[in-house]
């Protein structure tokens, strides 16, 4: 096995983790909805899960760890994409909230002002075209 393979490995786990993380919070309500299902499928290609594992992550999604990503760019990432999630439901469920929150400070985000960075970062969701823009507007 070389490096390469051994690099794209964990780097395919974590991005499943944390597609599982995100499967965690829609189910959060008991049931995932049209709007939160087509958000998977789109997070799902752009994560380069395949179908089967895909499939295995809907039925088990509580076997993956939350790994926090090294940079705070990816943090940010990560942490824009669970705030989407929530707010796919154009309701925030209080246990989608306090959901998200766990896994905030589970990618490293200062548990002394979670529930601010956790706001702000729903809030900011809502109005960033994407990302970038997201983690933009975090920081200011």
């Amino acid at each position: 096995m070389s490096i390469s393979d051994l690099f794209d490995s964990g780097f395919q786990k974590r991005n499943q983790d944390h597609f599982a993380a995100i499967v965690r919070i829609a189910m959060g309500d008991g049931v995932i909805t049209d709007q939160e299902k087509a958000f998977l499928d789109r997070l799902a290609q752009r994560l380069n899960i395949e179908s089967d594992e895909y499939a295995a992550i809907l039925k088990d999604y509580n076997s993956h760890p939350i790994n926090p990503p090294i940079s705070i760019e990816h943090r940010y990432e990560r942490l824009y994409d669970l705030a989407r999630m929530v707010n796919a439901d154009q309701i925030q469920e209080k246990y989608e909230v306090m959901l998200m929150t766990k896994i905030a400070v589970g990618l490293g985000f200062d548990s002394n002002n979670i529930d601010s960075i956790v706001t702000k970062a729903l809030h900011c969701a809502k109005e960033a075209e994407d990302a970038e823009e997201f983690a933009a507007a975090m920081i200011a």
